[in-house]
This record gives structure tokens, C-alpha cells and sequence, in this order.
């Protein structure tokens, strides 16, 4: 079907993220879980994505690759359903979105490589150094309940997510503004069937051959 959303993902990945935002939006989609040593360096996938690399969707005969861009894609597609502000309301949306996607992502991810730039390269990197992200990302989740204000969004799966895998996994320190967050990102339904089904995917894929 034209409208079908075909949805490629490995649960060990940030696959996590787009299907999240998938059971928010509430559409049925077509999962094809990936192998990272085959299927998903195939040239079947490459061709969708060069990089390799997962998630992407296919949706309306197009490509999207990118967790933050699924989400923000997601959520114009199916407007119905809420996930993005009013387009003369998105400076928030858009902000934190981006900030999370970018320096965000790239701060903890050399965290957890043990990679720290040096003072005087911090104007050539875009995050600067990685406390000053984690105390702007505070203030991101510490102005209301989301990062809109009364309205949950995608940018809320994309920033909750950092939160959420960042708590789990030593990355980001614990902070009451990101522990409460992360309570309330937990608490979302959709949030919770993601993790029920990308969890029993882990379970069968460690299962002994």
C-alpha cells in the first residue's frame, strides 16, 4: 500500500527511538529487523541507506534515515495526532530537537568513548564541552513538563530518549530535572509497548542457536 510505513530496525540499536515514535503516532507499520554484520551492510539496504546503518522508514515511495528526522517526519505526516506544535509555535520544538540531535549526541557519545576535547579546541567542536551540554540540556527538560510546555511531542522522544538511555547508562549524570523527566517519558504507554517489544526481540535474538 502507498500509505504503508516500512519500518528497518535492529532492537539493539537507536531503532529504539523511531519505533517509539511509531506506536506514538499510532499508524500500523511494517517492521524488518536488520543484522548488523549482514543484512544491514546488503546491498538491498544500502541502497536505502548508504550508511548502513538503522533506523530508516520508507513511507509514500520516500527514504527517511535519521532517528531525530523520523520523528520530526512522523509527526507532519500524521498531523492528526498531535506530535509537533502549530507551526508559529516550534522555536522550542525545533531548538531542542536539534540541540539534542547535535551537540547532545555528539557530547555523550565521545563521553563514552573517553574522548575529551581540549580547552582551547572547544570553539572548533559544536558542542563545546560536555557539562556545559548536560547543564543546557537540564535547562531544556526543567521548563515544564515537556519540552514544549503542556504539550508532549516529538521532540520529546527524541530528548527523552538522550534522557532515558543517558540515566541507563552512566552517560548522563543523575540530576532531579532529568530523573523526573525521564519518570514521565517512562510513563507514556507508547513508551512502554516500544520497550515490550524491542525487549522481547533482545530476549529471542540471544537465545542460543
Amino acid at each position: 500500500m502507498a500509505d504503508e510505513i516500512i519500518f528497518y530496525t535492529n532492537p539493539m540499536s537507536r531503532g529504539q527511538i523511531a519505533r517509539w515514535m511509531l506506536e506514538e503516532v499510532g499508524q500500523p507499520y511494517r517492521a524488518i529487523i536488520l543484522d548488523y554484520d549482514t543484512t544491514m551492510k546488503a546491498a538491498d539496504y544500502l541502497a536505502i541507506n548508504p550508511m548502513g546503518k538503522v533506523p530508516a522508514i520508507q513511507h509514500r515511495g520516500k527514504t527517511v534515515t535519521e532517528a531525530a528526522a523520523i520523528c520530526a517526519y512522523l509527526a507532519d505526516a500524521f498531523p492528526a495526532v498531535g506530535l509537533a506544535p502549530p507551526t508559529d509555535q516550534r522555536a522550542d520544538y525545533y531548538r531542542w530537537l536539534f540541540f539534542a540531535a547535535g551537540p547532545v549526541e555528539a557530547a555523550v557519545s565521545n563521553k563514552a568513548l573517553g574522548l575529551v576535547v581540549p580547552a582551547e579546541r572547544e570553539r572548533s567542536i559544536g558542542y563545546g564541552n560536555y557539562d556545559q551540554t548536560i547543564d543546557t540540556l537540564e535547562q531544556a527538560v526543567s521548563a515544564g513538563p515537556w519540552i514544549c510546555g503542556g504539550q508532549f511531542t516529538a521532540a520529546d522522544v527524541y530528548v527523552g530518549a538522550q534522557v532515558d538511555w543517558g540515566l541507563s547508562f552512566g552517560t548522563i549524570a543523575s540530576r532531579p530535572a532529568f530523573e523526573a523527566y525521564a519518570a514521565r517519558i517512562r510513563d507514556r504507554p507508547a513508551y512502554k509497548r516500544q520497550k515490550e517489544i524491542d525487549n522481547a526481540l533482545i530476549t529471542q535474538m540471544q537465545q542460543p542457536t
